[in-house]
């Protein structure tokens, strides 16, 4: 029986936030359900989860510790975590995945969850028009920035991200002035050439702060496109029922 959860764009800065105090109870209570019986199976962070990590450097480890042994203790009881890597959260694979054990995506992957075949991926591929954020996009994903995320020291690596991190927030919330309806037509036009390309029941994405459910029919499948939005106006996290039924989980 499959129950998984998804949540993204969180946009963590601390643990003394109440967001963060907000997901570390939901994944405490993700391992109270399994010893209940109602056994949590797959959580999808579907990126920027914190407003900067790069890298293993241990002020990301020390300033997230209670997060990072909730997710080990996820890992440990058997759930399958997967991290894909948003604007904010970038390198992840060398702590996340050879650390923590948590399996690391820089890209959209398509999973089978009890029979829906379900794609994940961060969403920063939505709007193809956007030629300078995908430009950047590529250049912060070749190999020499790569290597300077992971080895500059972590006093210089904070101060850049920081910066960055910043002007990213807020051109990812303002979406260059756009209207919430011409956002929800790039969520939804994308959704329709992923649909077109590969045999998908769902397609979950973040990146855009828009929250967007939308079905529709690729020859003759049904299919679902759900956008999940940013908790900097209401945290939520969307989860895949054993029974194949989709809810919301609004958190307090």
């Amino acid at each position: 029986m499959i129950r998984a959860a998804f949540v993204s764009d969180l946009h963590l800065k601390t643990m003394d936030e109440r967001n963060s105090q907000t997901l570390l109870r939901f994944f405490r209570s993700w391992m109270t359900k399994e010893m209940d019986g109602d056994r949590p199976t797959h959580l999808f962070l579907v990126g920027d989860i914190f407003d900067l990590w790069i890298g293993a450097h241990d002020y990301f480890v020390r300033g997230f510790e209670p997060l990072v042994t909730a997710l080990r203790e996820l890992v440990a009881s058997g759930v399958e975590v997967h991290f894909f890597e948003g604007n904010h959260d970038l390198y992840l694979r060398p702590f996340w995945d050879q650390v923590v054990g948590v399996q690391v995506h820089t890209d959209g992957e398509c999973f089978d969850l009890g029979g829906v075949c379900v794609r994940v991926e961060h969403g920063d591929l939505i709007n193809p028009d956007d030629k300078g954020y995908l430009f950047l996009r590529r250049f912060l994903r070749t190999r020499a920035m790569n290597w300077l995320g992971r080895n500059l020291p972590a006093s210089v690596v904070r101060a850049i991200g920081e910066r960055a991190s910043s002007a990213s927030r807020q051109y990812t919330s303002t979406a260059k002035g756009l209207h919430e309806t011409e956002i929800r037509r790039f969520i939804r036009a994308h959704a329709e050439r992923i649909a077109r390309k590969s045999a998908i029941d769902a397609i979950i994405t973040g990146h855009v702060h828009v929250v967007d459910d939308f079905t529709f029919e690729v020859n003759g499948r049904a299919v679902r496109s759900i956008n999940l939005g940013s908790w900097f106006d209401q945290p939520r996290i969307l989860v895949l029922n054993p029974d194949r039924s989709w809810s919301w989980l609004e958190m307090a």
